[in-house]
């Protein structure tokens, strides 16, 4: 028995920040000090506050060391886990509290959060099944097999109102009825995940699977039952090499322990789980354009009806649904529904992980109850904006998404009320702006990002997307006029309407979005010829005040196209010729606004 536990993140935000060099470190100082067989170093998945990472805790006591480097491994080694002295100055500042170590569910990132999806990320080895056995894992399966009928495991998903997470908010218990009452010829059918994930900022699926991959792999057996299907795919990024590999790893120990392949549980039911991997194509994403790659063809969505729980992968009946979906059901089957209902809102039950990233202090994955505004996740979980700086806008649902307003900061967050504000939920991606963000730029941004990855099948999206990025472009560098506003707009709502997927009809929702909330900001490019944010280049000068400048030449000496250069004038109680910018020159790239530490360079 070990009398300590210290768990360091192995997740991808903390292991590119070089935590596996302070795994490798921690077992080097423990067994240098004889302590190998009294403490064991634990590799877990996120722990959620990505911002300070790379992150350990001390068990039993809870201690949260933050931003550890290797040189800081053998003091916590030699001062905390041998003579039992906490190194303060490595210690999470929110969990001190007059010189003493609080628990970390106190603080403020913590103690809204209530961890389902999350619940097993930074507390157990990914890696060791046993350790999954242990927080009570494989008991829903062993449960359902052996206790429930496939009819009872989906009128206990209805029951619960779980809805797809990975998008529109589809009641999941609905999908797998529809599949479960479909071709009884004793066909094979199919249970599929979408861990493709391919929103900018999104990467709440790849930490499920980096830190509890045998929850997937659990709740789709449970799915194969309820539906009876045999065979499973989860398709997953190629770019998630952590995410692959630990997964990889789970369905191999799960085989091992006959929790996948023949005959689980002796109950007579087969099930097992291939992985699929997938090149980055966004549209991928779409659960047809998915299911066409795993049938080894081109990424591209095919018209539905028919739907996949009808007419699928292989052309054979189909449940798909995201990973975090997932990650959901064991707990449900365990808990029971009431306690899952218990959370939420009347239509959205339950909670919601978001990828918390952009103007924010703490960012990170953070999982709470639906109904949670968008100002506690911000002001209070999320620690504000940095600098002192005002919010503006955040970005929920991606590229498909749209921008919530100050003005909505206190609507509760769910499927309906974010569609109702143009918005919507999307895989859980959430971005935060301030005032410095241009959110003309924003919806630039996400369509160029959708132009890049349509499939092309469809005139609407592969036409319409690209004719609405000129606008946009337009609109930015102060050549458009008032007509080509209410141009985007129509164009908008026709790439809506005939769009084939969901990628191409979900494509003008960050335009709309801000067209319906930020209006004032595209008159302003258009009739004033001004980037009210200063961020688009081509409506910006930069000046220099010659009453301020020292003289001191650091700008022009920063500056790339050579721009700078000094004039005949020296200001009152200066004693060099101060600067000034020749516009004809100037690329905009603000390198001598950075440097200038007596604030004599303007942005207009």
């Amino acid at each position: 028995m070990y009398r300590s536990h210290i768990l360091v993140c192995g997740g991808t935000g903390c292991t590119s920040s070089g935590s596996a060099a302070i795994i490798d470190k921690l077992n080097y100082e423990l067994a240098k000090n004889g302590l190998e067989n009294e403490v064991q170093v634990v590799k877990t998945g996120c722990h959620g506050l990505c911002a300070l990472g790379p992150i350990a805790i001390v068990y039993p006591e809870g201690t949260f060391y933050s931003m550890i480097k290797v040189e800081d491994v053998e003091e916590i080694v030699t001062e905390h886990l041998l003579k039992g002295r906490v190194v303060t100055r490595l210690v999470y500042d929110e969990t001190i509290k007059n010189g003493e170590v609080k628990a970390l569910a106190d603080t403020d990132f913590y103690k809204k959060q209530k961890r389902i999806a999350l619940r097993n990320c930074g507390v157990i080895n990914p890696e060791d099944i046993e350790e999954y056995i242990g927080t009570r894992g494989y008991e829903a399966l062993g449960k359902v097999l052996t206790e429930m009928t496939p009819e009872q495991v989906i009128d206990t998903i209805l029951a619960s109102g779980l809805r797809g997470r990975g998008g529109a908010g589809f009641p999941t218990g609905k999908k797998w009825q529809l599949a479960r009452n479909l071709v009884q010829d004793g066909g094979q059918k199919y249970v599929c995940c979408n861990a493709d994930e391919g929103d900018p900022g999104a990467f709440m699926d790849r930490s499920v699977l980096e830190g509890d991959p045998h929850a997937l792999i659990e709740a789709m057996a449970i799915a194969g039952y309820a539906i009876g299907a045999s065979q499973g795919y989860v398709y997953v990024r190629a770019e998630y090499p952590i995410a692959v590999s630990r997964l990889q790893i789970a369905i191999e120990q799960a085989r091992e322990y006959g929790l996948l392949g023949k005959d689980i549980f002796g109950t007579g039911f087969d099930f097992d789980i291939g992985i699929r991997l997938g090149a980055g194509a966004f549209v991928c994403g779409e659960e047809t354009a998915l299911m066409t790659s795993i049938e080894g063809n081109r990424g591209e969505p095919r018209p539905r009806p028919p739907f996949p729980a009808v007419k699928g992968l292989f052309e054979r009946p189909t449940v798909l649904n995201n990973v975090e979906t997932y990650a959901n059901v064991p707990q449900i089957i365990l808990n029971g529904v009431e306690w899952f209902t218990s959370m939420g809102t009347e239509k959205s039950k339950g909670t919601k992980v978001f990828a918390l990233g952009g103007k924010i202090n703490n960012t990170g994955l953070v999982e709470v109850p639906m109904g949670t505004t968008l100002r506690e996740i911000v002001e209070e979980i999320g620690g504000g904006i940095p600098n002192g700086k005002k919010f503006k806008a955040a970005q929920t649902g991606g590229p498909s998404g749209g921008c919530i307003s100050a003005e909505n900061l206190d609507v509760p967050i769910d499927y309906d009320n974010l569609i109702a504000i143009g918005s919507m939920m999307g895989s859980g991606g959430l971005i935060v702006m301030d005032e410095d963000n241009c959110m003309v730029d924003i919806a630039k941004f996400f369509l160029q990002f959708t132009v890049d990855e349509s499939c092309g099948k469809c005139t609407p999206c592969r036409i319409g997307t690209r004719r609405l990025l000129e606008l946009l472009d337009k609109v930015t560098k102060g050549q458009a006029t008032m007509e080509d506003i209410d141009r985007i707009e129509k164009l908008c709502y026709y790439i809506k309407d005939n769009s084939l997927c969901g990628l191409g009809q979900t494509a003008p929702n960050p335009v709309l979005s801000t067209l319906q909330y930020f209006r004032d900001e595209y008159i302003a490019h258009v009739v004033d010829k001004k980037c009210p944010a200063g961020v688009c280049k081509d409506l910006l000068s930069f000046t220099i005040d010659k009453d301020k400048c020292i003289g001191c030449g650091m700008c022009a000496k920063q500056c790339p196209a050579g721009a700078i250069s000094k004039t005949d004038y020296i200001a009152p109680g200066k004693k060099l010729p101060a600067l000034a910018i020749d516009t004809s020159k100037c690329v905009k790239c603000g390198a001598c606004i950075e440097k200038c530490k007596f604030g004599a360079i303007e942005k207009k």
